[in-house]
């Protein structure tokens, strides 16, 4: 049987902040790439990625918040049913 995993449902804004940013660079090298490998333009490549860049921050940002309000798919340690410690 699985160990229950203790997930804190409370993470805050910097932290939905931080992930949107590292998200989004992963997420631009890879527009980045596809838009070279269809266009065959480095300038054009990177008009796009430059421009998705700051829209999708903001809403990987809104989406990060909007489930950091939900409970969905957490469960509380404490409802947890005890493990043993063998």
């Amino acid at each position: 049987m699985a160990a229950a995993i203790n997930i804190r449902p409370n993470s805050n804004p910097r932290r939905s902040f931080a992930k949107a940013v590292t998200w989004r660079i992963l997420g631009s090298l890879d527009t980045a790439f596809w838009g070279w490998f269809f266009t065959g333009s480095l300038k054009i490549a990177g008009s796009i990625a430059t421009f998705e860049i700051v829209t999708k921050i903001a809403l990987y940002y809104f989406h990060e918040r909007a489930w950091a309000l939900s409970r969905f798919g957490l469960r509380d340690y404490r409802d947890a049913p005890a493990t043993p410690t063998n």
